[in-house]
């Protein structure tokens, strides 16, 4: 007689599950693929910037586990389960150095290919230290792309003029030039490096052209013909040079700063000034100052919708206002008042700080 030993249902379950995942191997949704001899046929596009998308096309591509640019080492981010063992997608990375460089291409084996690509990094500008400046100034420009700067240049296409600059210094995130003399009064900055030459969104105000209402003092003829508490030069707060004109606005008065010109000096009306520009420092909260002259069609101390400026707390605010979209200078009119008049304050007294108040052709 044959005797049969019973096994307790729930220890075939359990034998059950160790059958199944004795046969099961954990994956990270890459393709399934053995690692072999990875062959690049074509890349495309075979140039781009930083963002880029780009399609390496070839045999044995499925198993790729890392995408290094040469230069510098930059790697490259990609996802395995988009690609294929004949098609490969990545982008070029931010950081990728501009120029022309191998990218190589290496599986789970380390067996690698390498395919020549050009990275175009192009000089990018995200902010700068000033948009005002004299002769032998140091500008900061931040952005990116400036490792191989050849040439910077502050110019006007249209005038044909294009004075150069001295670079200071340069990194990859931070350039840093002194500026030139210069006729033109106004101009953008065109920066050259190994992949090409950019012209800045950000405009620069020659100081030493513009017509000067108060940078480290008075301009010639000015003086201060604030409503309230008076004006004063301030030695120990300014945005440049040595002293900006501060002014306390009393709690609920509604005081102005006035730049007043009572002298032969003062300008009459010329359509050749295109802009107003200057720096204000905010005092302890969020507050609009309104810009008004009294060759305005409003008349002098009015608020202005489009003469209002939105100052920051505590914050040296640069602003550049077109004269054609303000009301402040109507034709035949001579401008001898200039001032920044406040809504208030309502709580306290607050102190604003200005530099650099000027009139740009």
């Amino acid at each position: 007689m044959t005797f049969y030993k019973l096994i307790p249902l729930a220890s075939l379950t359990l034998l059950a599950g160790f059958g199944l995942s004795s046969c099961e191997k954990d994956t990270d949704g890459r393709p399934q693929i053995q690692p072999g001899n990875p062959v690049a046929t074509k890349i495309m596009p075979d140039s781009a910037a930083s963002g880029a998308v780009v399609t390496l096309t070839g045999s044995g591509l499925g198993d790729i586990r890392t995408i290094v640019f040469e230069k510098l080492s930059v790697p490259a981010g990609f996802q395995p389960t988009l690609n294929t063992a004949e098609t490969l997608i990545f982008r070029v990375p931010t950081e990728a150095a501009g120029g022309v460089q191998n990218i190589t291409f290496t599986n789970s084996a380390g067996k690698s290919v390498s395919i020549p690509f050009r990275v175009l990094a192009y000089p990018s500008v995200t902010d700068v230290s000033d948009y005002n400046f004299s002769k032998g100034k140091t500008i900061t420009i931040t952005g990116n792309n400036f490792d191989d700067v050849t040439a910077v240049a502050f110019a006007d296409s249209v005038k044909g003029i294009s004075d150069p600059a001295t670079v200071v210094s340069k990194t990859k995130k931070q350039l840093v030039i002194q500026m030139p003399a210069s006729t033109l009064t106004r101009g953008t900055l065109s920066i050259t490096n190994g992949t090409g030459r950019i012209r800045t969104r950000q405009e620069f105000v020659n100081v030493d052209r513009a017509y000067q209402v108060f940078t480290d003092t008075y301009g010639t003829g000015f003086q201060d013909g604030s409503w309230g508490d008076a004006g004063t030069v301030n030695t120990k707060e300014f945005r440049n040079g040595t002293a900006s004109a501060s002014k306390t606005y009393q709690k609920g008065n509604w005081h102005l700063i006035a730049f007043a010109n009572w002298s032969a000096s003062a300008i009459s009306y010329s359509n050749e000034y295109t802009y107003v520009t200057g720096w204000i420092k905010g005092a302890s909260a969020d507050y609009s100052l309104y810009l008004t002259t009294d060759a305005s069609k409003a008349g002098f101390g009015e608020f202005v919708e489009a003469n209002r400026i939105d100052v920051k707390a505590n914050t040296w605010t640069y602003f550049k206002l077109k004269l054609s979209d303000m009301d402040f200078w109507l034709p035949g009119k001579t401008l001898k008042q200039l001032g920044f008049r406040i809504k208030g304050p309502d709580k306290q007294d607050e102190t604003f700080y200005f530099d650099d108040i000027m009139l740009v052709k």
